[in-house]
């Protein structure tokens, strides 16, 4: 599933091709794109064509496209979702679920395509609500508004808005295992499994390590690591283990080279050269260094 870094390079891709854009045209080719749209198809379609698209933002794994004081486009890319920006008259992706064109005062005219193998990704047009600290709802947008759909999402520790006492006392009450705390996108959101195996490995915590037994000092230093493995993950584009996951224009990224647990069962641990251990983890995989990585 696409996590944070992936989202937000989707996000950024789309943001210069989108923002000023008015809206011409929506063909929704699939209704299964719509789960979290509260409407028909073709209500959505009425509801979009003709607006003009104000701002690219992310909180977690969820964008929108603001499109009026009140009103959001909200995505989820699922498991295999994709924005896509074709010319247009381009042909039809090969799961293309709906198509936006739009024409932009620089750019002309484009097409946005969400294209969606599983079907797990939606579309959906929601209400803008404030925010609760009153700070910008998150990455690439400057308004104290988000849709009602992801008001519950907590920010993600690449947020200015991100408070650090509050996840560590949040931490503090949690005697569940560290991995599954850092999950729980109401508690911090953006880190998947791939980021958190990563994180919990540069800091040699064991995946299944009380939340509530980890020191203030080893907190601080996972967070300083979920914002490293994060931003390094940015820089490199994502990570793609399959044609799944690409940017805006079909391109895969190369983070998955720079993995050092995840992944990786049975392989050699960078760090001491001890195998690496694979574990199931709530129908996944945990991977972590049992010598680096042990529980105490």
């Amino acid at each position: 599933m696409p996590e944070l870094p992936e989202v937000d390079v989707v996000r950024a891709g789309l943001a210069s091709a989108v923002i000023g854009a008015r809206v011409t045209s929506v063909e929704v080719r699939d209704e299964r794109a719509l789960t979290r749209h509260v409407g028909t198809a073709t209500d959505f379609e009425s509801r979009l064509t003709g607006s003009v698209i104000r701002e690219a933002a992310r909180r977690g794994k969820f964008l929108w496209l603001p499109i009026s004081d009140s009103h959001a486009v909200v995505g989820h890319l699922g498991m295999s979702g994709q924005m896509l920006l074709r010319e247009p008259g381009a042909t039809a992706e090969r799961h293309e679920r709906v198509r936006i064109m739009i024409e932009h005062p620089e750019h002309g005219e484009l097409a946005v395509v969400f294209a969606d193998q599983r079907t797990f990704g939606s579309l959906a047009i929601d209400d803008l609500v404030p925010t609760v600290d009153g700070a910008p709802a998150g990455w690439g947008t400057t308004l104290a508004q988000i849709p009602s759909q992801v008001a519950h999402i907590a920010r993600d520790p690449l947020d200015d808005a991100f408070d650090e006492r509050v996840f560590r006392r949040v931490l503090g009450k949690k005697a569940s295992a560290i991995k599954r705390v850092i999950l729980d996108q109401t508690v911090v959101s953006g880190v998947g499994n791939i980021y958190a195996d990563e994180s919990l490995w540069a800091t040699r915590l064991h995946p299944e390590t009380p939340a509530n037994t980890i020191s203030t000092r080893k907190v601080s230093q996972l967070l300083d690591e979920i914002r490293a493995v994060l931003t390094k993950a940015l820089a490199e584009g994502g990570t793609s283990f399959d044609a799944q996951y690409v940017n805006v224009n079909g391109q895969a990224g190369y983070f998955a080279h720079s993995l050092n647990a995840y992944g990786r069962g049975g392989e050699s641990c960078p760090r001491c050269g001890t195998p690496i251990k694979r574990i199931p983890f709530a129908g996944r995989s945990s991977h972590f260094c049992p010598r680096c990585q042990r529980l105490r």
